[in-house]
């Protein structure tokens, strides 16, 4: 019983990341309908931007929580109004190109600066140790980033459901070809959404610096989950990002721990789930069907 509470709060530790790297990827898609392959590089940079940071300036763990996120949001809405919007008219692999093309530039830059090496970056004092929850231990720190995850993702859903500026942005991400039709400008939004998402990218990154090994390729690998969540939870949808980055947190804890006398089943059951999921609803679990043509 406690190896099974263990494993899964690690999973909803794991989700957690899953989530909010999903909630910024379903948003920039669904209002931009691009498909941002440098999300993992963002979050990338985001860890390495606290631990440049903290290493060179003495900037703590607490000002890089708020710093990075601005930082590379403000760097996301630079890059969008540059190059992504000029391409948004023409067929998606386009974008997705540009994006892939930004992840290799991005990677290559921090590479021939700080080398392939993995750098430590030390979990903050107040937040060392370990929380008795009675039947096991926990670290304090790995609390600490699902409670702030869940935070995050229940102010993000109460700023779009319950306030003006996110129902407007709500309905372009889940509803765009039928937004316009009520007379918002949903060009207005595109940038200030898309610096959002690569926000969150950075966000998830320097809440993954304490506990996860700081290299120019940590995204990488990372990226390909994510897009599998954000399949699972529906294109778009921002509800099914969230719960499908929790639920492909538990269910990659869950196939480790109890399936790992069958590596290849352990470590491909996110696409797995992802294929029997688009047998079943090719929309994916929250996603809105299309109509028949």
């Amino acid at each position: 019983m406690t190896g099974f509470l263990q494993n899964t709060f690690n999973g909803l530790v794991s989700g957690a990341f899953y989530a909010l790297l999903a909630l910024g990827l379903a948003v920039i898609f669904g209002m931009l309908r691009v498909v941002n392959f440098a999300h993992g590089a963002f979050y990338m940079l985001g860890a390495f931007g606290a631990y440049v940071l903290l290493s060179e300036a003495g900037v703590p763990f607490w000002a890089a929580l708020v710093i990075m996120p601005l930082g590379l949001g403000l760097l996301g809405m630079a890059l969008e109004r540059a190059v992504i919007h000029r391409l948004t008219r023409l067929d998606p692999l386009y974008n997705f190109l540009l994006t892939f093309g930004l992840t290799l530039i991005l990677q290559d830059l921090v590479k021939s600066r700080y080398g392939v090496q993995s750098s430590p970056y030390a979990t903050p004092s107040a937040l060392s140790g370990s929380v008795d929850f009675g039947l096991f231990d926990f670290p304090t720190y790995r609390v600490f980033i699902l409670g702030f995850a869940v935070l995050v993702c229940v102010a993000v859903w109460w700023a779009l459901t319950r306030t003006r500026v996110g129902m407007v942005v709500r309905a372009a991400t889940e509803r765009p070809e039928l937004t316009p039709a009520f007379g918002i400008n949903v060009g207005r939004w595109v940038t200030p959404v898309f610096g959002f998402g690569i926000a969150l990218a950075g966000l998830a990154g320097v809440l993954a610096a304490p506990m996860r090994a700081v290299n120019p390729l940590m995204g990488a690998d990372l990226i390909i989950v994510v897009f599998a969540v954000v399949v699972i939870g529906g294109l778009g949808s921002i509800f099914g990002s969230v719960a499908a980055g929790f639920g492909i947190g538990l269910v990659q804890a869950w196939g480790e721990a109890y399936l790992s006398s069958f590596p290849i089943v352990s470590q491909t059951i996110v696409f797995v789930v992802m294929a029997v999921v688009l047998l079943w609803r090719p929309a994916g679990l929250f996603g809105r069907e299309e109509a028949p043509a």
